[in-house]
């Protein structure tokens, strides 16, 4: 396809094919519709800047995540009672009576399991297949993994001792699917939006706006974001099927709606902006690093450093440039996948205090499920308080992207993603610091207090609606924390390494699953207490240090967008 059918393709208008002298320098493709004009820099500094519509291909992606993540998170709601309480036993439904400790650590464990599998997936979609058919290989996979959970937890199967093997098969083949889907289907929907250089666009009202692609993947990844908790709602249908009918039932529904998911994907195929794979980025990365420090060492051990052109010590990257003539003949990378390899490591340091808040944030789906179990939940199950985070996180984005943000943007102090990052961890540290208060509250109340909850005791004698500001805290945390992740991890990887560095970012959450794995022994009844207050104190504490190390990395973005942009010459 030419230049001219490519833009003859983009809905909304006439377009108009680009000057060589107006071409962004990586992506030529860029284009303008009828009635806009490029941006100036005196435009960036006096019109008000927003995001573009999000388009149609990115909206199928956003619909598949969303059918993706109702079957995650409909499997994984009445995981916790699943594994605590016995088969039709005692007052919450169960099947494999493995206690609270097991049911955290196998918990823990497929949330480890789910966000460590993502780097296998970055790998066959750069080395082999792509992004679209990595999705779908992995999606095969998933399903499998559905229909061995939802067949093992028939009641003759449970009865005959086959609901645990079955679950740890199940989970195992799930956390490989989800894995190789995530990895890819966050970068690909912001590759949907393919315009790169700012412009002005006129209003209906006759105002003139910048229409700015950062905001506008900002944007997309909140909605992307919102479509994940959409889908997380399933857990209220079925937990609901889990207490009023069985586990089966429950299960199958996802499994069913999984297939949806992967029609939705299918059928957007011929709108998708489809990158092909370019060659394993990990084993390249691996080489190039590796010739750095050794090359490094030895310029280092010689007395013989390079000097920039600054008059400063060059970087220890710099030492794998092949330019520099220090690497051997016929190396796979060049001088400017060195400095791409750069940019993403530096991008990655930012994400080493992520496990802690996924710390906090897996005490959504084990601990406080638990916690909720110990106090009186009414005529509805344990497991359903957990779904007032979706909801939370689904009325407040559009108030986020609507409203909070642009009004900072307006008062001229926009939220940049360190400060959000780190509003993000302090607010989950309040989060965890209400969970300990809570927790000392019931175990001063009776019948059962410190026992409430265990095998063979009911619940004490207060509501759970005493959790909600708690999961309302850890809500607006991941508005702020997790989606500025996401979206951070997109926008500052290089072209040929988005997947891979998303991947590295969801191995975060992986960390903070190992991390739980340490808080076991405390997860469970009297120490429940300690249990929230050591993790909201080390939230806090990381927060300190997250502001502290990264405080700098919003200036430098700012300069870094000014001096990459093309601007209409005035």
């Amino acid at each position: 396809m030419s230049f001219s059918d490519k833009l003859s393709t983009h809905e909304g208008g006439e377009l108009y094919p680009l000057k060589d002298e107006e071409l962004h320098p990586e992506h030529a493709e860029d284009y303008l519709r009828e009635g806009e004009r490029w941006a100036t820099e005196a435009d960036m500094g006096t019109l008000r800047r927003v995001a573009d519509r999000i388009p149609p291909a990115a909206i199928f992606i956003v619909l598949t995540e969303l059918a993706e993540r109702f079957t995650y998170y409909g499997i994984t709601g009445p995981f916790q009672n699943y594994i605590q309480n016995g088969y039709k036993t005692g007052p919450r439904p169960g099947a494999i009576n493995g206690g609270q400790h097991m049911a955290t650590g196998l918990g823990n464990f497929f949330q480890f399991w789910c966000y460590l599998t993502p780097i296998f997936g970055a790998i066959v979609a750069d080395q082999w297949l792509g992004k679209f058919k990595t999705v779908l290989l992995f999606s095969i996979i998933y399903i499998v993994g559905d229909l061995i959970l939802t067949l093992t937890a028939i009641p003759a199967s449970i009865r005959h001792g086959g609901a645990l093997p079955g679950m740890i098969i199940a989970m195992i083949t799930i956390g490989l699917g989800t894995g190789g889907i995530k990895s890819n289907v966050s970068p690909m929907v912001a590759e949907q939006y393919g315009r790169y250089r700012p412009f002005v666009r006129k209003l209906k009202n006759g105002t003139e706006v910048v229409v700015d692609r950062e905001l506008t993947v900002q944007s997309i990844f909140n909605w992307f974001y919102w479509a994940v908790n959409v889908g997380g709602l399933s857990a209220i249908a079925t937990t609901e099927i889990e207490a009023n009918v069985d586990f089966w039932p429950a299960y199958l529904l996802p499994t069913l709606m999984f297939v949806v998911c992967v029609i939705v994907f299918w059928l957007g195929r011929k709108k998708y902006v489809i990158t092909k794979p370019n060659g394993s980025i990990v084993i390249k990365a691996y080489g190039t690093i590796a010739a750095a420090i050794r090359n490094h060492r030895k310029a280092k051990a010689s007395n013989q450093l390079l000097i920039g052109e600054d008059g400063k010590k060059a970087n220890w990257m710099d030492y794998a440039k092949p330019s520099n003539n220090l690497c051997d003949a016929g190396v796979q990378w060049d001088d400017k996948f060195v400095d791409e390899l750069r940019v993403a490591i530096r991008s990655c340091k930012i994400f080493l205090c992520y496990p802690i808040f996924w710390l906090c944030y897996g005490q959504l789906s084990n601990n406080l499920v638990s916690q909720s179990g110990q106090m009186n939940t009414g005529s509805v199950p344990n497991d359903i308080m957990q779904n007032i985070d979706p909801l939370c996180i689904i009325i407040l984005i559009p108030v986020f992207d609507w409203l909070i943000y642009p009004g900072f943007r307006r008062c001229g102090m926009e939220l940049r993603p360190v400060a959000r990052i780190t509003i993000g961890f302090l607010v989950a540290a309040l989060s965890m610091a209400y969970a300990a208060i809570i927790q000392h509250v019931i175990y001063t109340k009776g019948p059962y207090y410190k026992n409430a909850g265990d095998e063979g005791y009911g619940f004490n004698d207060i509501s759970a609606g005493i959790q909600i500001p708690a999961y309302i805290l850890m809500a607006i945390s991941e508005i702020f924390a997790s989606v500025t992740g996401l979206e951070y991890a997109y926008k500052r990887a290089p072209e040929s390494m988005k997947s891979i560095i998303m991947s590295i970012f969801l191995l975060t959450n992986a960390g903070g699953s190992i991390l739980a794995f340490a808080f076991n022994p405390i997860s469970s009844n009297p120490h429940m207490v300690e249990n929230y207050a050591i993790v909201s104190g080390l939230m806090g504490a990381f927060a300190i240090l997250f502001v502290i190390c990264f405080r700098h990395y919003d200036q430098r973005e700012v300069q870094e967008i000014k001096d990459n942009t093309v601007f209409e010459k005035n």
